[in-house]
């Protein structure tokens, strides 16, 4: 028998649709834990058969720092634009500008190698992969530009 607060609970923390965080809690009898280690399983699952989808919706998000002294672009691509008007997908955007302003990344597989700064358990390949499971498209940083002042 699902215990439905875990299931509102886990629903919230991941934004996964209500059935699969139901299957997830069924499949590891109601602990919130291996529960959401499953769903990161099923994601990861997901993003690695979505990969070779194109591309061609998204949008280019900038983030400057308070200090005006630092800034990033990056460009994040999805398939759709249903998707790419998204607020998540907005959310998601902005969060990975902040995440190449913070910390510099000469490439954007090393930008996704990086410890995702609000959580230093995920990683920022990881939050595309937990994206696209929700989104269920591929999700992709195109491009990502970081500017320090003075720097040549």
């Amino acid at each position: 028998m699902i215990d439905y607060k875990l299931l509102k609970s886990l629903r919230e923390k991941t934004g996964v649709s209500f059935s699969l965080c139901k299957r997830a809690l069924e499949e590891s009898d109601n602990d919130l834990v291996k529960a959401q280690k499953k769903l990161a399983q099923w994601g990861a699952k997901k993003a690695e058969e979505k990969s070779t989808r194109p591309t061609f919706q998204g949008g280019i998000f900038v983030y400057v720092h308070h200090n005006k002294k630092i800034a990033a672009l990056v460009e994040l691509r999805t398939e759709t634009d249903f998707v790419a008007v998204n607020r998540e997908f907005q959310q998601l955007g902005n969060e990975i500008a902040m995440q190449a302003a913070s910390l510099p990344a000469k490439s954007v597989p090393e930008l996704l190698k990086q410890e995702y700064i609000r959580d230093p358990e995920k990683s920022i390949s990881d939050l595309i992969k937990e994206a696209i499971f929700k989104f269920g498209e591929n999700i992709q940083i195109a491009r990502c530009v970081r500017w320090e002042l003075g720097e040549k």
